[in-house]
C-alpha cells in the first residue's frame, strides 16, 4: 500500500490509508490510545487499541494503516484542517523511537528560552509554530526570484573568498588560503557589478558573513542576502523603483500564501503606499530632532532609535511602515557608491527601514574606470587585488545600480519576532556555531 498524507485524507473517507509520521501527541485512555500523527503536510488524531499503541512515545516515527472515518459533529476539531475526520487504527509499525524529551513540546507556543530554542534546534524545528516562520521566508525568498525573473534578471552565485575588502575592514573575516590570505565574503558586489557587463541585469541569494563584534537582537555573522544589480539607469530613482517594486511584490505573495501563518503569529504584512516615501539622511534627522529633541543632525547615520522614530513618523505622516532614506555621507559609503553632483559629499545611495530596521540598502554606482580607481586609492583599497573586478570597467560599464535585501531581517518583522536569531534556521554569531561557543573549551586549555 503506497503511503497517503495527512492532508489528502479528507478525500479517502471510508477507504484504508498507510501513513507515516511522528506521534505529535498521545492521550492514554486505559484500552483506547489517541494520536495525532504529523507529517510534512498537517495532523490527523489516530484511535488505536492495546499496547502497541499506548507504549508509543512523543516523537516516535510510526506507520499507521487504518480506515479513515468520518468524526461525529460533536466531536469535530475546528483547530485543524483534517478535524473532520480521523484514523481507525488497526497496524501500527515502529520506525524509529524517540529519547526523553528535553522540553514540553506539546504548546503550539513552547516556554523556553532563546538559548534553549537553538540548542535543540534539531527538535524545535518540529514545533508548528517555529517551523512555519522559515515557510514564510521560503515565500520571501521565493518571491524575491520571482520578481526579478519576470524583469529578465539573470541569476547567478558568487564566490565565497575574496581577494580584497571592500565595505570596511573591520567586520571581515581573514583567512589562510594555502600560502596567502584572503577574505569571506561580505557581499555579492564585486561580482553583480562585474556581471552586468555581460548580462545587463542579475540577482543573487547568497549567505554573506560580516565579522562584526555585535550581540544585538538585529545582527547575525551569516546572512542569506537578496542582492540585485542592473544597467542601463538614468539615475538612482531607476534603482529604488526596482527595489520598490521587488520588496511589493515580496510583501504581496507573503500576504497571498502565508494568511494562516499570519494569523498564527497575530502578524500583518507592513503596510505601504503607492509610492513609498522617500526622505535624505539630513531631512530625517531633523525631523527625528523636532519630534524627540534627540540631536544626531550631524551624524552620518542613523541610530537604531532614530530608524524606530522615522518609521513611526512615516507610518503617522505619509501611511507607510516602509520609507527610503538616501543621501548618506560619502565617506560613509563603500569607494563604488555614485557621489551627488550637485553636493558630492552626499551618495545616491538610500537604504529602506521598515518597521524600525533597515531591510535593504542600495543606490547607484561609479560606472567610470577613472574615477572608480581614483575611489579606491582614495580608501585605500588595493587595485591590484581587484584587477578582475576593474577590468570589467576599463572596458567598458553602462551607467547602473543595485540593491540587497537581508532575508531574516524582512522575515523578523513581517512576523514580530523579537530577536533575528529566530528567523534563522541555524544562526551563527559571537557566541554560538550550533552549539555555544561558551561550552567548548578554548584551544589553549584543551588538555595535552
Amino acid at each position: 500500500m503506497e503511503r497517503t498524507l495527512v492532508k489528502d485524507t479528507l478525500t479517502k473517507i471510508g477507504e484504508k490509508v498507510k501513513l507515516a509520521g511522528w506521534v505529535n501527541t498521545k492521550r492514554d485512555h486505559g484500552k483506547i490510545t489517541f494520536i495525532d500523527l504529523r507529517d510534512r503536510t498537517g495532523i490527523i488524531q489516530v484511535v488505536g487499541m492495546g499496547s502497541d499503541y499506548s507504549s508509543l512515545g512523543i516523537e516516535y516515527v510510526i506507520e499507521i494503516e487504518g480506515e479513515v472515518k468520518k468524526r461525529p459533529e460533536n466531536l469535530i476539531n475546528p483547530s485543524i484542517s483534517t478535524g473532520k475526520v480521523e484514523i481507525k487504527a488497526e497496524r501500527v509499525n515502529l520506525l524509529s523511537s524517540a529519547h526523553e524529551l528535553p522540553i514540553d513540546m506539546g504548546k503550539e507556543d513552547l516556554d523556553v528560552s532563546l538559548p534553549t530554542l537553538l540548542d535543540y534546534r534539531p527538535l524545535t524545528l518540529r514545533n508548528s509554530k517555529i517551523n512555519a516562520i522559515f515557510k514564510v521566508q521560503e515565500v520571501v525568498i521565493d518571491a524575491f526570484r520571482r520578481a526579478l525573473k519576470e524583469r529578465e534578471f539573470f541569476e547567478f552565485q558568487a564566490p565565497v573568498f575574496i581577494p580584497e575588502v571592500v565595505e570596511g575592514g573591520a567586520e571581515v573575516f581573514k583567512v589562510p588560503y594555502f600560502n596567502h590570505e584572503v577574505y569571506l565574503s561580505q557581499s555579492p558586489q564585486l561580482y553583480k557589478q562585474i556581471l552586468v557587463g555581460a548580462y545587463e541585469r542579475v540577482f543573487s541569494v547568497n549567505k554573506t558573513l560580516r565579522a562584526e563584534p555585535s550581540v544585538t537582537t538585529r545582527h547575525l555573522t551569516e546572512v542569506t542576502t537578496l542582492d540585485a544589480e542592473f544597467g542601463f539607469i538614468d539615475s538612482y530613482f531607476d534603482v529604488k523603483e526596482m527595489a520598490e517594486y521587488t520588496i511589493k511584490f515580496m510583501l504581496k505573495e507573503v500576504e497571498k500564501k502565508c494568511g494562516e501563518i499570519l494569523e498564527k503569529f497575530g502578524a500583518t504584512t507592513p503596510k505601504f503606499t503607492d509610492d513609498i516615501p522617500m526622505i535624505k539622511l539630513r531631512e530625517a534627522q531633523e525631523i527625528i530632532f523636532r519630534r524627540t529633541g534627540r540631536d544626531n543632525r550631524k551624524e552620518p547615520d542613523l541610530e537604531p532609535e532614530d530608524e524606530k522614530e522615522i518609521c513611526r513618523w512615516s507610518l503617522e505622516e505619509k501611511g507607510s511602515d516602509l520609507i527610503f532614506i538616501s543621501h548618506y555621507p560619502t565617506k560613509k559609503r563603500p569607494f563604488y557608491t555614485f557621489q551627488d553632483p550637485e553636493d558630492p559629499e552626499y551618495t545616491m545611495s538610500f537604504d529602506l527601514l521598515g518597521r524600525g530596521t533597515e531591510w535593504m540598502t542600495g543606490g547607484r554606482r561609479i560606472n567610470d574606470y577613472d574615477t572608480l580607481l581614483k575611489m579606491a586609492k582614495e580608501r585605500n583599497v588595493d587595485p591590484k587585488k581587484l584587477e578582475l573586478y576593474l577590468q570589467a570597467f576599463r572596458f567598458g560599464m553602462p551607467p547602473e545600480g543595485g540593491f540587497s535585501f537581508g532575508s531574516e531581517r524582512i522575515t523578523m518583522h513581517i512576523l514580530g519576532l523579537g530577536n533575528i536569531r529566530e528567523a534563522s534556521l541555524f544562526p551563527r554569531d559571537m557566541e554560538r556555531v550550533d552549539i555555544r561557543l561558551s561550552t567548548l573549551q578554548k584551544p589553549q586549555e584543551k588538555k595535552k
